[in-house]
């Protein structure tokens, strides 16, 4: 019946707005947010909402002074007697270039909850209300810093009542001022922190009084790393996140990011011991951030080493 999409890089060849024109041509009612400041792809975007607002598909342009970076589809069909909702969410874009040379996760699901909050979020993106609270999705400008501060604040105080607490993160770069005094809150408190930030980190880990419970490292290698995972031991009871922000303020502050739990049991069990995993087992493309802010190689753990990247190719 309806099909809602934030499209932020499309490229010049995306399959994916001649399939809108179709799905419009054929009554489905369908909706489609553009971004024009997608950097490198201002000029594609441009042209492909005119020619999506010719076909008769409602073309939105986001909420003034913010940039839209979040990637979601919602895809409602009737179903007998009753409406589904059906969501993807990802760190990818929609572009069938950057999806073939960026390592990317998607959460394709039917939640309910998640459901109702694609749809209201879309309503407030298209103008239709002022969304201000969600479900399950984590929705910034609206509350992302607001919920990771907390689940921050949580994992002190599981480490403080002696039961598990850890926090593993991946992501592009970290340089939000707030975040990082956070994240050395963390750390004084014993929690152990490890994150795998691809670029900029403006966060000096191994700092004795300070930051000696960080461990950063990036992996450098044929792919650009471009998922972001976000895991919290929660005192045993895992909390696992994908979605499209960087702890950067731009990202917190000055865009529509989308983030969303992961609740399916299999889904959590693979994001953190094989994909977290292997990116903290990796000994030949990874590189271990020092507190002095100079990168150094991993030693070895056998003779061959082990590619994360070759890892989940195999895969």
């Amino acid at each position: 019946m309806a099909i809602k999409i934030c499209l932020y890089r499309t490229g010049p060849d995306s399959p994916i707005p001649p399939a809108w024109i179709r799905a419009s041509e054929q009554g489905k009612q369908v909706t489609a947010l553009i971004e024009l400041k997608a950097r490198f792809d201002e000029e594609h975007n441009i042209e492909w909402a005119r020619k999506l607002d010719e076909a008769g598909v409602h073309v939105v342009y986001g909420i003034l002074g913010l940039k839209t970076h979040g990637k979601l589809t919602l895809v409602v069909r009737r179903e007998g007697d009753e409406l589904k909702r059906y969501v993807h969410i990802a760190s990818g874009n929609y572009n069938p270039t950057t999806s073939c040379t960026y390592t990317d996760l998607g959460l394709f699901t039917v939640d309910d909850a998640i459901g109702r909050d694609a749809t209201e979020l879309f309503n407030s993106l298209a103008g239709f209300s002022r969304q201000l609270d969600y479900r399950k999705l984590i929705v910034a400008p609206i509350n992302l810093r607001e919920k990771m501060n907390a689940l921050f604040d949580r994992e002190i105080e599981h480490k403080k009542a002696g039961r598990p607490a850890r926090i593993i993160a991946k992501f592009n770069r970290l340089a939000d001022q707030q975040i990082i005094e956070k994240l050395y809150e963390v750390s004084r408190a014993g929690v152990d922190v490890d994150l795998i930030v691809r670029g900029i980190c403006m966060l000096r880990p191994g700092i004795v009084g300070l930051s000696e419970n960080i461990r950063i490292r990036n992996v450098v290698g044929r792919f650009l790393e471009h998922s972001r995972v976000f895991y919290f031991a929660n005192g045993g009871d895992e909390d696992l996140y994908i979605g499209s922000a960087d702890w950067r303020a731009r990202n917190l502050k000055r865009r529509i990011e989308v983030v969303t739990p992961v609740t399916d049991s299999e889904a959590k069990r693979f994001l953190r011991d094989v994909l977290l995993n292997a990116y903290l087992r990796d000994d030949l493309k990874a590189r271990e951030l020092q507190p002095d802010g100079s990168y150094a190689r991993i030693p070895s753990g056998s003779s061959s080493g082990f590619n994360s990247q070759d890892f989940f190719m195999q895969r």
